[in-house]
């Protein structure tokens, strides 16, 4: 027998065993969602998320864009999903289930094209490159650099949202330290690290931190109680890093680079287009990447202004093509956050997410719980369980909730892909920033996390 005909005799009686195995399948009632926590299906499920995620840890050594195998992971859950709910004949409840999804991940790759469209025009007016010859021209050294973009990272945070601010400094990092390995893989770690811990005290700096928002269990003002603990989440690892950076300068530049004609107007649109973002949330109760698409309308009416300018005076330098520069948007990032979001999203339906947070806060209490929960968001995700943490709705104090609130957002930063910061920083500075090098440094940025909770626990100690 051939080496096909004897994979299908293995493949067909261990499939159907899977789909039609007695094991529990409970459904309360109709249109619920099925337990499939121990089913096999849910098992298979389980090893294929794992899998995917071990080709994404080693993605620059087996040269596989980490889009791919969680890609590929999704479509097998939400297929292995399907099967079993067209069986019960309860496919409705799952379709409501990846309609949510869908509209998430919507959300989420609309903010995320405008924000890097703005970036690629940024760094096409050369204002990036700009910015490298003035702080070149400081005559600041590799270490003083990695603290001001570390501080500024932090600072802008709480303003722009982590994501953002990931995006900017790393191309700032790029810029300022070309042709220096070590500095810009150490620049990026703690632009991650620092934009996430800059994130925790806003409700608009991370998007779990939103979430806790909206669902009203803590006060736009409540979160300032965690400015503290977050600043000490970004020192300790800062300080641990320090040490490392090269004491050297960068090169001199040999000539000097000025933007192009309009790139502070670029500037100012991208900031317009942040307010616009946060205004549509704040005062319309609309979807901020509404707001970005309105911001993206921004750039495409200056784009077209600029290009009949040119064509008045016939200065090829002046205009530039906004939809070149969306173009150059980094796909392999937002098909990984399809990926490892939608296969997530399969392991929450399968009831995985909310058996884990049932274990978490009945069995170990909040306290431990939600320490637990940042360090877990950090290799499943921290948005699904925040998620599944706001569903469970435990009984908790405000401290509490800021408790989780913190470990989430900086739980993130103990791997890179476990926070959009990261991710996004794996696509921009892709022969650089890795998964790899990044967990190198993990051990000083749990230190970090152990530090800002034990700061939580002290200065916010009446609000447990």
């Amino acid at each position: 027998m051939s080496f096909t005909g004897r994979l299908w005799l293995l493949v067909v009686p261990v499939s159907a065993s899977l789909l039609f195995d007695p094991a529990p399948l409970h459904a309360e009632e109709a249109g619920a969602r099925i337990d499939l926590t121990r089913h096999p299906v849910g098992y298979l499920a389980l090893l294929i998320f794992f899998i995917a995620y071990g080709f994404v840890a080693v993605e620059k050594a087996i040269q596989l864009r980490k889009s791919k195998p969680v890609m590929l992971a999704a479509g097998l859950i939400w297929a292995l999903l399907g099967v079993v709910y067209a069986i019960h004949g309860q496919t409705a409840a799952l379709e409501v289930a990846a309609k949510h999804v869908i509209l998430d991940y919507g959300e989420l790759m609309l903010f995320l094209i405008v924000a890097i469209t703005y970036v690629n025009t940024m760094q096409e007016r050369r204002i990036f490159a700009a910015l490298r010859a003035k702080l070149v021209s400081l005559r600041l050294s590799y270490r003083q650099l990695f603290w001001l973009v570390g501080g500024l990272s932090f600072i802008f945070g709480p303003i722009i949202d982590n994501l953002t601010t990931a995006l900017v400094m790393g191309a700032v990092v790029v810029a300022v330290g070309v042709g220096h390995y070590r500095f810009i893989v150490l620049g990026c770690i703690i632009i991650v690290v620092a934009a996430n811990a800059g994130g925790v005290f806003s409700p608009f700096g991370d998007i779990t931190s939103l979430m806790v928002w909206q669902k009203g269990k803590l006060q736009f003002l409540e979160f300032f109680h965690l400015f503290l603990p977050s600043l000490v989440n970004f020192l300790v690892p800062a300080a641990l890093m320090h040490f490392s950076v090269p004491k050297g300068m960068p090169e001199s530049v040999g000539e000097t680079r000025k933007p192009k004609t309009g790139a502070a107007v670029v500037i100012w649109l991208f900031a317009a287009t942040l307010t616009t973002a946060v205004s549509f949330k704040s005062f319309f109760n609309l979807p901020p990447a509404l707001g970005m698409m309105l911001g993206l309308g921004y750039l495409q009416m200056y784009s077209y202004l600029l290009q009949r300018i040119e064509r008045r005076r016939g200065d090829q330098d002046i205009a530039f093509d906004s939809f070149r520069e969306m173009g150059r948007v980094e796909w392999d990032t937002l098909l990984f956050f399809f990926g490892i979001i939608f296969a997530v999203a399969g392991l929450g339906v399968a009831g995985y997410l909310a058996l884990l947070s049932n274990y978490l806060y009945v069995g170990l209490g909040p306290t431990v719980a939600n320490i637990a929960i940042g360090i877990l968001g950090a290799a499943f995700d921290n948005i699904p369980l925040m998620f599944a943490v706001l569903t469970m709705n435990p009984d908790m104090s405000s401290g509490q909730w800021m408790l989780v609130t913190l470990s989430t957002g900086v739980g993130g930063s103990l791997v890179s892909i476990g926070t959009a910061a990261g991710v996004v920083l794996m696509g921009l500075v892709r022969n650089h920033y890795t998964f790899l090098n990044h967990l190198r440094w993990a051990w000083a940025i749990a230190l970090g996390y152990v530090a800002s909770i034990l700061t939580h626990l002290w200065v916010n100690a009446a609000l447990m």
